[in-house]
């Protein structure tokens, strides 16, 4: 067997988010680092999953502004979606970002290996023939879409998010199949592109992992969009047609569409790697890891969605961060999940930071919740955006949660997370001055109302 240059302070099997980031952090704490990578550095996120969506969520935005322009005086047309143009937008964005990562990973002098590697050894990753030692093991070998058992993905007729990504057209209709983050973010791309969309949920709420009262006005918003949805409804079969697809509904009923998309989650990619060869236990194809993401076997880690945590990228980053600091002795802070920001770039979007009224029940604190309608914000009703900030409090003590629905609520997340990871109490932060007219006037009214000194606030 030829052997790979080696051995390495560091192999890390995997370059996306959690890969990339441990490899850069450990390149500049002064350790040698092979990256393994099958496809392009930056992962799901960078070539199939946040940025290119979002990048398609911006174009339905601007297709909603140019509808809906008479509204602000403004003499807009909209005249339909030039596909080929948004998908060339989304290239350039995606291909401008991977150069400059690319670029940033060849300056650390970290060596990347193309191709498909597999764990030979505690400490061992064998690429077409070539063998990589590494005193240290990283696992980031990430996630792919899931589908349902006995439920046939043609690529075509039933895609997933990969498929929609690159869809050469706007499908007349739609059936999505999941109203978590991917199901939602899709339907509101499509909606605002001019399709009929229908969302179907087996869980009784669309994005169920968050704050049901988030959840229930993303469902309003939806409604006044025009976007259908079947809640609690559990999905039995789908047939393809020669115009589409008929979806049969466990309750009987059935709908007709052009395309489904199946977005019931991401499963861990993990199987014929050699990890459990290796020693490392997996659970369901997770890798399963302790807090400082250490594997049952001394020198291997694991980061991102191959391991049960939050299947997010800038989890997967602090991670591979936190890997990183650990192999070179440092003495890094575990992640608090709790404190990770949660956001869906849906039409309004959904943001979240910390635990929601339910969980903070469910833990014993003795809770305060503070509702601020977004109504009240000068910047909301300029930008015609309807939603609002709710804060979950202990009792005379810290903020637990923020949940926010509006039109760019997602960039607000930033400072909730901040006082929910401070363990700022509203006090603290009643005593700060937000700007304005902003939206960030309205965190800041909430925390005055909770502090005891309500502004806007009706009582």
């Amino acid at each position: 067997m030829a052997d790979g240059s080696g051995p390495f302070d560091i192999v890390v099997l995997g370059g996306g988010s959690g890969g990339y980031a441990c490899a850069l952090r450990a390149a500049e704490l002064g350790k040698s680092v092979v990256l393994i990578e099958k496809g392009k550095v930056g992962g799901t996120c960078l070539h199939n999953g946040c940025i290119p969506t979002k990048a398609l969520l911006h174009a339905a935005e601007l297709a909603d502004q140019a509808r809906e322009g008479e509204a602000f005086g403004v003499k807009t047309r909209f005249d339909g979606i030039d596909v080929p143009g948004v998908l060339a937008y989304k290239d350039k964005v995606v291909s401008g970002l991977w150069k400059g990562l690319t670029g940033l990973i060849k300056s650390k002098k970290i060596t990347v290996i193309e191709g498909e590697g597999r764990v030979t050894g505690p400490n061992q990753v064998t690429v077409d023939g070539q063998v990589y030692q590494g005193r240290s093991l990283v696992l980031a070998t990430g996630s792919v879409s899931k589908s349902l058992p006995g439920l046939d993905v043609d690529g075509t007729k039933v895609i997933t998010s990969d498929h929609a990504l690159v869809l050469d057209r706007v499908p007349t209709s739609v059936v999505v199949l999941g109203g978590g983050v991917i199901g939602v973010e899709f339907a509101s791309v499509w909606r605002s592109f001019g399709a009929e969309v229908t969302i179907v949920e087996a869980l009784p709420h669309l994005l169920p992992l968050e704050d049901e009262s988030n959840s229930k006005l993303l469902e309003r918003a939806f409604r006044r969009r025009g976007i259908k949805y079947e809640l609690g409804a559990r999905f039995e079969s789908v047939k393809t047609t020669d115009t589409g697809v008929v979806v049969s509904l466990e309750n009987g009923k059935t709908l007709d569409a052009e395309l489904m998309l199946v977005a019931v989650g991401r499963g861990p990619v993990s199987a014929g790697l050699g990890f459990e060869e290796a020693g490392v236990t997996v659970d369901r194809g997770y890798v399963l890891v302790d807090e400082y993401c250490r594997t049952n076997v001394p020198g291997i880690y694991a980061v991102g969605d191959l391991i049960p945590t939050p299947q997010l990228a800038h989890v997967g980053f602090a991670e591979g961060i936190m890997v990183a600091e650990v192999i070179a002795g440092l003495s890094p802070v575990p992640i608090d999940y709790d404190g990770v920001p949660r956001i869906t770039y849906s039409d309004p979007e959904v943001a979240a930071v910390g635990i929601s009224s339910a969980q903070a029940r469910e833990r014993g604190h003795d809770v305060v919740e503070l509702t601020y309608n977004l109504a009240g914000n000068g910047r909301s009703k300029i930008l015609q955006t309807q939603g609002e900030v709710k804060v979950v409090a202990e009792r005379d003590g810290r903020i637990l949660g923020v949940h926010m629905v509006g039109g760019r609520v997602g960039e607000l997340i930033a400072e909730a997370q901040l006082i929910y990871n401070w363990e700022a109490t509203a006090g603290d932060v009643a005593q700060l001055i937000h700007p304005h007219p902003t939206q960030s006037e309205a965190l800041g009214e909430a925390m005055l109302a909770l502090a005891g000194k309500p502004l806007h606030v009706h009582n």
